[in-house]
């Protein structure tokens, strides 16, 4: 079995509320509460959720973009909350991420070439030739041409600025790239060539994703385990076959019966969950998931689950399999 090339435990990030005259701070919003996983070298693990959820807080705290409030992340065995910013700016070459919008994630002002060459020059390639010829080969691997390393973001259209992101993000052979809903800004059509695209980079290169999403379709497509946040919490976590086929949380459950069907002729029974999701600044007390859960009982509401492991390689967080062990 591969070693964990990341390790998530008990992460936590909370933001400060500040109020009144003085701004002092007068509460937080629970952005990411309590989540562990691991994530194996060569994998794609799949975080999905709905909007607010806090999975990408959640992977820009995995990478220090911004800095967890508690909880450990071990990277090959170092743990990243530990590092000094010089330590954890020599390890950024291993580790990168692809932004969900790829016009505000490019410098407008900056050529291709220019862009995916900068993280080249950070981490030591000193010669002009050598990161010119890296900018060409890269700009072929993500499947444009060379020659368009001289113009400018806004001459490329959403599907190739994702592209040239992609390369950017490769530049340095990273281990890990977390992709914070890399296609959600793209039309259906690019969607699909772009997620062909990571899965050929994935073989070709040896990559281990953690694949941040909200569409369940995508997530199917690309993932090998599937993690489900609601609410800053992690409630469901297993591989794709079995999350899609036997969901056991009630909020995955939900989740997967609005998921369009393509046949006409296939009646699917939809869950409609009751009422809007709580605020991240006052999360309710228990399973965060009672106020709108078919079937909560008493203990919700007082009592957190545990999110522990009830089958084989299938972590759950709710009460209904609380005795299973």
């Amino acid at each position: 079995m591969p070693n964990p090339l990341l390790e998530v435990n008990g992460l936590k990030k909370y933001f400060d509320i500040r109020g009144g005259v003085f701004g002092r701070k007068v509460g937080d919003v629970k952005a990411v509460d309590d989540i562990s996983f691991t994530v194996m070298e060569g994998e794609i693990l799949g975080i999905v959720g709905e909007s607010g959820c806090g999975k990408s807080t959640a992977g820009k705290a995995i990478l220090r973009l911004i800095e967890p409030t508690a909880g450990t992340v071990r990277f090959e065995d170092k743990d990243l909350t530990e590092l000094n910013a010089e330590e954890m700016r020599k390890l950024r070459h291993n580790m990168q991420i692809i932004f969900q919008d790829p016009y505000a994630s490019l410098n407008p002002r900056h050529t291709v070439e220019k862009i995916i060459s900068e993280p080249l020059k950070v981490h030591g390639m000193t010669s002009a030739a050598e990161r010119k010829k890296r900018v060409q080969e890269l700009l072929e691997t993500v499947g444009l041409s060379a020659y368009q390393a001289s113009r400018y973001p806004h001459q490329f259209s959403g599907g190739q600025r994702q592209r040239i992101g992609i390369a950017r993000a490769l530049a340095n052979n990273p281990k890990l790239i977390i992709c914070d809903e890399p296609v959600s800004a793209l039309d259906v059509s690019v969607q699909s060539q772009i997620l062909n695209l990571m899965e050929e980079l994935r073989d070709k290169f040896q990559l281990t994703y953690v694949f941040i999403a909200h569409d369940l379709s995508v997530v199917k497509h690309i993932s090998d385990r599937v993690g489900v946040m609601y609410l800053g919490r992690m409630v469901e976590l297993t591989t794709k076959e079995k999350l899609y086929e036997e969901p056991k949380h009630p909020y995955t459950q939900a989740l997967l019966s609005a998921v369009p069907e393509p046949d006409p002729d296939v009646v699917k029974e939809r869950v409609i969950l009751q009422g809007d999701v709580p605020s991240p600044e006052n999360p309710p007390a228990g399973c965060a998931f009672h106020t709108r859960c078919p079937m909560a009982m008493d203990i919700c509401k007082e009592l957190r689950p545990q999110f522990e492991e009830i089958e084989d390689n299938h972590f759950v967080a709710c009460h209904l399999y609380g005795d299973a062990q």
